[in-house]
């Protein structure tokens, strides 16, 4: 009775945990682990000790996701090219029993450009961000998790702050999804002049392969260059006589693409499948995310 009323407790805040994880760690498979992990510790633990159970499962989840957040600073040393977080993609119409993370990914502050910023943040200033200015934790929680003091906890978040406040803010679903359906049309145009004016002056590209299969190795900047870097990608691929396979979904809770794999055919390179992202700006695209390592995609839940 008493692990059968623990579980249930756990479970009511599952989705909140794995809200915490996942813009800690910008992974799926890590918020998951993290999550899981938590439950272990719970059921190890000593009840009476716990005065606040959601406060001591955030703070365990968040020492969990600190830990793989220093792992994973690790593994980038050695990553062929751009770092970018791992999408989570749903079904345009949510489901009717939607699991937790797809819930979590439609709040604005997981939206993919949000978590682009997150994730050139060292750990601690991660952690004293999200734990404070999404969550409310006081930094003196943050301090002790941290290993540091209050003040220092402060700090980072400032500095922090700082650099998820030059991120452009979610627009409205209606706005970024005409914005995208006018970069798409223009891309099937092959008029550089119309792809470009799709874009946002300041638009971005980022790839992410890890070496896998081609995709943008460095960020491109400027909305002329990535007109001309995405109607190369066109002829490359001969799109212009045999039109993309893909279906939209939502990237993070707004309006992607998921790009069914192609074989390689006499004449014409094959790719693997691939999710791309978007943030709108101003009425115009202003990030494209190309995710094509085979690892990040674990996070496509269509079904």
């Amino acid at each position: 009775m008493v692990a059968a009323l623990l579980s249930d407790l756990f479970e009511s805040h599952r989705a909140h945990l794995l809200s915490v994880a996942y813009r800690l760690t910008g992974s799926v498979g890590d918020a998951e682990d993290a999550v899981q992990e938590s439950w272990l510790r719970l059921a190890g633990a000593h009840q009476s000790e716990i005065e606040d159970l959601r406060a001591w499962l955030t703070t365990v989840v968040s020492r969990i996701c600190l830990d793989r957040l220093r792992s994973a600073a690790a593994r980038r040393e050695s990553y062929v090219g751009q770092w970018l977080p791992e999408p989570v993609v749903t079904a345009r119409t949510p489901s009717s029993a939607p699991d937790p993370l797809e819930a979590v990914v439609r709040k604005q502050e997981c939206r993919f450009a949000a978590l682009v910023v997150l994730d050139t943040l060292t750990p601690p200033q991660r952690v004293a961000f999200v734990l404070h200015d999404g969550l409310s934790v006081p930094f003196d929680e943050i301090a002790d998790i941290l290993g540091i003091s209050a003040d220092a906890a402060r700090q980072l978040a400032v500095r922090a702050r700082k650099a998820v406040a030059r991120t452009p803010q979610p627009v409205a679903d209606a706005e970024h999804e005409a914005a995208v359906q006018r970069f798409l049309t223009a891309l099937s145009s092959g008029d550089v002049a119309a792809v470009a004016a799709a874009l946002h002056p300041d638009a971005v590209t980022i790839g992410d392969a890890n070496g896998t299969t081609a995709t943008a190795v460095n960020v491109l900047h400027g909305a002329d260059r990535i007109a001309r870097f995405y109607l190369g990608l066109v002829r490359k691929y001969g799109l212009q006589d045999t039109p993309l396979d893909f279906e939209f979904a939502s990237v993070n809770g707004q309006l992607g693409l998921v790009v069914a794999a192609r074989p390689a055919e006499e004449g014409r390179a094959g790719y693997p499948t691939r999710v791309v992202g978007f943030t709108v700006c101003d009425g115009l695209v202003w990030g494209t995310y190309d995710l094509a390592n085979p690892a990040k995609l674990g996070g496509i839940r269509l079904g």
